[in-house]
């Protein structure tokens, strides 16, 4: 028999504590999506957020279903991502929760296309949904993007339940 026409082990479901401990390990940035809902803005803390392509200019963000903000993303048509700077602690903390006006106290405008962008992010973009991909527990939204700004300020950045100065990281070689 070949190895092509050969019977595969069946697969053993990951045990869930030790899938938490392998992306505790992993580095990932914060930032907060956000879109308008007619006239009012919704958003919601997204650690997975990747850059797909540079030209076009093409992202990915991860949404899960469950989310008070899903529905409302899912009916969008443009949406903004704000890469969160280390001076927004109260930021990530309003919108990982689940309070009903998230934008209450924060400070932010709409962008070209109308989606709100977040005051002191360090990076702001807005994109054009493209596809919408049903992933299990989640929508992968992919995104062209249409408007890109970046300010003088260092990125937050996420690992093992801490929130971290991006741009105090120690290089190495």
């Amino acid at each position: 028999m070949t190895r092509s026409t050969a019977m595969a082990p069946l697969a053993s479901k990951p045990d869930l504590d030790v899938m938490k401990q392998v992306n505790r390990q992993f580095v990932t940035g914060v930032t907060v999506v956000t879109a308008m809902d007619g006239e009012t803005p919704r958003g919601l803390a997204v650690n997975a957020f990747s850059s797909i392509s540079l030209d076009p200019a093409t992202v990915m963000v991860c949404v899960q279903r469950t989310s008070t903000t899903h529905d409302c993303l899912f009916r969008a048509g443009h949406l903004a991502i704000n890469i969160l700077s280390t001076d927004q602690l109260d930021v990530v903390g309003t919108f990982a929760g689940k309070a009903d006006d998230k934008f209450r106290e924060v400070e932010w405008e709409s962008g070209p296309y109308g989606s709100p962008l977040i005051a002191r992010s360090s990076a702001q973009m807005e994109v054009e949904i493209r596809e919408r991909l049903q992933a299990s527990t989640h929508t992968v939204f992919i995104c062209r993007v249409l408007h890109a700004a970046v300010a003088d300020s260092r990125p937050m950045v996420y690992s093992a339940g801490k929130f971290f100065d991006g741009g105090a990281l120690a290089p190495l070689g």
